[in-house]
């Protein structure tokens, strides 16, 4: 897909369609009553006579409008026009796009990215637009025999903004992208099945992306990683046939000397539970058990074509858990490459027990700070559900940071405590620590679990178990929480051009 900026009158604008909005009781937006003057009240006919009332995803295709340039004018309705903010306006974008996959035609220029949304500006409906867009034309039909007919229908897409706002939203346009390309990886590598996408397979998905982007990348087999002592991540890999993989990207665009941000994500590439089985149903959808990692490397993917002048390190355990012969019992005890004991009470929680070796790995690099990313629990989708990923925190500069990022990007996250008190629950007879607290507070008591490795630098989890994909007709990956990731590191670039600035002047 071709995106661009355009500026310039509505009903000047060439090509297959045009696109304009209708608020409720019939209230044209401003490019519309443009068209509607320059076709003389052609529009506002159509409206009187009933045929759009302006309602929240509702259209109408026109053609041949008089005075109009372009073929066809698509009207979408954006509902109530005081309640037109952030939600509505990617529903609108959303909508849109669908549209004209249907009705077919190979371009088309959207003018409601020049309305008003509360108080963002022109970037962020210009970035927003393109991840909406990207978002809405994404189909994973790769193992299908017949590919989806339409979904290379639509070949270029103009976002309208006055001419002031347009090298803005020049800029916010190449982000988009980029994020949107990110996703659509991340998309790819989770909505891939559990034969297809294995440890193996995303190291060599990671290789592929090092030679794109010229990154450095290490990859530790299993001799590697019992060397290092990662025993929790090995404990967890040796029920499966599947070899375990260790991935390490490094993105270089910062300083040589400045110390990077860590993104470790978690890759169980298939999660049967092991010996702790878990319930049939539905248990396909464990393959969106490493989403973790594959957010981890569409973020890299955004960060890279964004050229942001950061270090950015990715960190990825990955292994299948299964119940084979050899897999770790209900009461084992491993010692974690931290030198801490943990016994393992439910083989099922062993998203953890990979993760904590990879939190103590990355001690090596002296990070800014760490984020990691994991479908962990069960419990936070019965907490937050499928809009919130759970966020907990060591250090709550850095929580907010990423609570703005979530608002901004409209990828959300909601903070829940990680309080000393919850620590109890991890208690063991045998061993440093239980690898599970019980039902109460499930979330919590896997984060601070976590929390017991990174002590020694600022790190924030999120729980992307809610979030990550959709069940039922629509299932797939959602892609988040990308927009989230990249928003944060985003305006962590920001900031550092900033700082830069002010040091130079």
């Amino acid at each position: 897909m071709e995106f661009s900026i355009k500026s310039g009158i509505p009903e000047k604008q060439r090509g297959a369609t045009v696109v304009v909005g209708i608020f409720e009781s019939r209230t044209l937006t401003p490019a519309a009553a443009a068209i509607d003057k320059a076709s003389k009240n052609h529009l506002g006919k159509l409206l009187k006579s009933g045929d759009l009332d302006g309602k929240a995803g509702s259209t109408l295709l026109l053609h041949g409008v008089p005075g109009v340039l372009a073929e066809r004018v698509l009207l979408v309705g954006l509902g109530k026009e005081k309640e037109f903010g952030d939600k509505e306006f990617r529903n609108a974008i959303s909508k849109t796009i669908a549209t004209l996959n249907e009705i077919g035609g190979s371009d088309a220029t959207i003018l409601l990215t020049e309305l008003a949304v509360g108080t963002r500006d022109a970037a962020w409906r210009a970035q927003q637009a393109v991840i909406t867009a990207g978002d809405a034309l994404y189909r994973f039909d790769r193992l299908k025999s017949k590919k989806d007919d339409k979904r290379n229908a639509l070949k270029k897409l103009g976002f309208s903004f006055a001419a002031k706002d347009a090298a803005a939203a020049e800029v916010a346009l190449a982000q988009g992208e980029a994020i949107a390309a990110g996703q659509q990886l991340m998309k790819d590598l989770a909505n891939l099945p559990g034969n297809h996408c294995t440890p193996s397979y995303l190291a060599d998905q990671a290789r592929a992306l090092a030679r794109e982007h010229k990154l450095g990348i290490e990859v530790l087999e299993r001799a590697q990683m019992k060397k290092l002592g990662m025993n929790t991540l090995l404990a967890v890999a040796q029920g499966s046939a599947e070899p375990p993989r260790f991935i390490v990207l490094k993105y270089h665009g910062g300083a040589r000397n400045e110390k990077p941000i860590v993104l470790v994500g978690k890759g169980i590439t298939f999660d049967s539970g092991g010996i702790s089985l878990k319930p049939g149903p539905e248990m396909d959808e464990m393959k969106y058990d490493m989403s973790g990692a594959a957010s981890v490397l569409g973020t890299l993917k955004a960060v890279a074509r964004m050229k942001l002048p950061l270090n950015v390190i990715g960190v990825i355990p990955s292994t299948e858990n299964m119940p084979g012969g050899r897999a770790i019992k209900p009461g084992d005890i491993v010692t974690s490459m931290s030198g801490q004991t943990i016994e393992i009470l439910n083989t099922d929680a062993e998203g953890r027990l990979i993760l904590c070796d990879a939190l103590t790995y990355v001690e090596r690099f002296d990070p800014e700070c760490v984020v990691d990313i994991a479908t962990l629990t069960g419990a936070c989708v019965i907490a937050l559900g499928s809009i919130a990923s759970g966020l907990m925190s060591n250090n709550d500069a850095l929580a907010l940071e990423l609570l703005a990022s979530g608002q901004e990007s409209g990828d959300r996250a909601w903070q829940l405590p990680l309080w000393e008190d919850y620590q109890e629950q991890l208690k063991s007879n045998f061993a440093d620590m239980a690898n599970i607290g019980g039902r109460m507070a499930g979330t919590i008591t896997a984060a601070c679990f976590l929390a017991r490795y990174t002590k020694k630098y600022q790190w924030a989890h999120l729980d992307i178990a809610g979030t990550a994909w959709r069940s039922g007709e629509k299932k797939g990956s959602t892609g988040r929480p990308l927009p989230l990731l990249t928003q944060f590191l985003i305006n962590r670039a920001s900031k550092a051009k900033g700082a830069a600035r002010k040091k130079k002047a």
